[in-house]
């Protein structure tokens, strides 16, 4: 039976005079704690709770915001040290000083697109096909400055381009992420400059990942080309055995894309998308525009959210051979 909680303890029995074995305490005495340490004990109790717990959350928070599918020997990425706060105007704050527009100028008309500072020093990735044929390019910067960029090299079997920018110093370069931890699903913000629009951000979802994109590796076929002509053909590329927006061409290459419903429009190829710790994760590459056969005009172009992004992580290891003056292959 269970004690009744009226039961006056003095009621048993007391202990046994002689204790039946070594080391028995006849009479117990209650754990005590000095007089007025109770609430600071608790207290740090808490604070010892809580830095297990925010610890434990932010792991948690690092490993689903990043994407990760991975083990626990996965560390959390380093997050932007320049974002404050959280949401997508936290990343465009952070993030959109690091992003340029370019004009790039060749005998088959102007490109313009955008790109990425990587460095303090004035190096910027952005797409092959925005600054392909071009030996100088024009970048803006996000205070409105011009600077002079020479073309340092290029892989257009990856469609990436390596920029230097002439007289640079002290530019914020954005942190590169993990393009592996990404999953279907991660809210995504993209940074560009579509239609000369610079530093234009829009945001959205991972719609898909590993899809095989392919892109023109021809001088003047570039997605971010604006020709003068009405009704050529603009950003083509081909998916899934299609062609979209034109046509891409004998000369071409084939890359496993991340896909993002993330506004993108003519001018953001070399763009960044970024992930919601302030890390780009891709550089905008394509996107489908509806209108007219095969694709579509300058008056009838704009996106339904069909994006693809070259992984960040294909740029990192690429980056020696861009920095030695990349290849034609």
């Amino acid at each position: 039976m269970g004690m009744d909680e009226h039961t006056n303890p003095q009621q048993y029995p007391a202990p046994p005079a002689n204790p039946p074995y070594a080391g028995f305490d006849p009479a117990p005495q209650p754990h005590r704690r000095p007089k007025g340490r109770r609430p600071g004990a608790l207290l740090a109790a808490c604070a010892l709770v809580a830095a297990v717990v925010g610890g434990g959350s932010a792991a948690l928070v690092g490993e689903l915001t990043g994407g990760g599918t991975g083990s626990a020997a996965h560390s959390t990425p380093v997050q932007n040290a320049s974002l404050k706060g959280s949401g997508v105007s936290a990343v465009a704050s952070a993030v959109s000083p690091s992003i340029v527009e370019i004009k790039a100028s060749t005998g088959a008309g102007q490109s313009t697109g955008s790109g990425v500072i990587i460095t303090g020093d004035g190096e910027v990735v952005t797409n092959n096909h925005v600054v392909a044929g071009a030996d100088t390019v024009q970048v803006s910067l996000k205070d409105g400055s011009t600077k002079t960029g020479t073309v340092v090299g290029t892989d257009p079997g990856k469609d990436l381009a390596l920029v230097k920018l002439k007289d640079a110093k002290g530019l914020k370069a954005a942190t590169l992420g993990d393009s592996s931890r990404l999953v279907v699903g991660d809210q995504v913000v993209a940074i560009g400059s579509p239609e000369g629009l610079t530093g234009t951000v829009t945001s959205g979802i991972v719609s898909a990942l590993n899809r095989d994109v392919t892109v023109s590796k021809e001088q003047g076929r570039g997605q971010g080309q604006r020709q003068q002509q009405r009704g050529l053909p603009q950003w083509p590329f081909e998916f899934g055995g299609n062609q979209y927006n034109g046509d891409t061409g004998s000369d071409k290459t084939t890359y496993k894309a991340i896909q993002t419903d993330a506004a993108l429009n003519p001018g953001n190829s070399g763009g960044a998308l970024i992930n919601m710790n302030g890390e780009i994760i891709g550089i905008n590459s394509a996107m489908y525009a509806p209108g007219g056969q095969g694709g579509g005009s300058g008056e009838s172009a704009g996106s339904v959210g069909l994006g693809f992004a070259i992984p960040v992580n294909t740029l990192k290891a690429d980056l020696a051979k861009l920095r030695a003056g990349g290849t034609n292959a």
